[in-house]
């Protein structure tokens, strides 16, 4: 899979780990910050990811940053990103069977290393299931678009 990554300064470390993890696991890997800057902006990396993802250049994107937060939602003002803040390998699978997520955000500050792998690896092979989370999803993009959800109806 071609996943576009980003952190800002308190995620640098957790990226570069899970660089070295994800590219053992056979997935190609566009790293977006300069992980050696002594002050990163996460909107600047939450951007790079998104529009990454949006244009079609990754089949999805990774965040880290101290708590999350900001990652998501600087991630969530990219128009066509569904980013999800998960703190567990639970909320990770839900938010791409339930919503689709195609950007993960995670929280380098609050949860370890070996955690923010187990993450991510449930957050990749978790299928999105269609159905009536598709309409959500729909209804989430409308929003977007500045559209009233309710008059999604398929």
């Amino acid at each position: 899979m071609r996943l576009a990554v980003g952190a800002d300064h308190r995620g640098t470390e957790a990226v570069a780990r899970l660089v070295d993890h994800l590219r053992a696991a056979g997935h190609e890997i566009d790293v977006l910050a300069d992980l050696e800057a002594a002050c990163l902006d996460y909107p600047d990396s939450a951007w790079l990811v998104g529009r990454a993802v949006a244009d079609g250049r990754a089949d999805r994107g990774v965040l880290v940053c101290g708590t999350g937060i900001g990652m998501s939602m600087a991630a969530n003002k990219v128009h066509g990103i569904r980013a999800a803040l998960v703190h567990d390998e639970l909320t990770a699978e839900l938010s791409r069977a339930h919503n689709d997520a195609n950007v993960l955000c995670v929280p380098a500050d609050l949860v370890g290393q070996k955690l923010i792998e187990r993450i991510v690896d449930v957050w990749l092979t978790a299928e999105f299931q269609g159905g009536r989370h598709a309409r959500r999803v729909r209804k989430i993009m409308a929003i977007e678009e500045g559209v009233d959800p309710q008059t999604v109806t398929q």
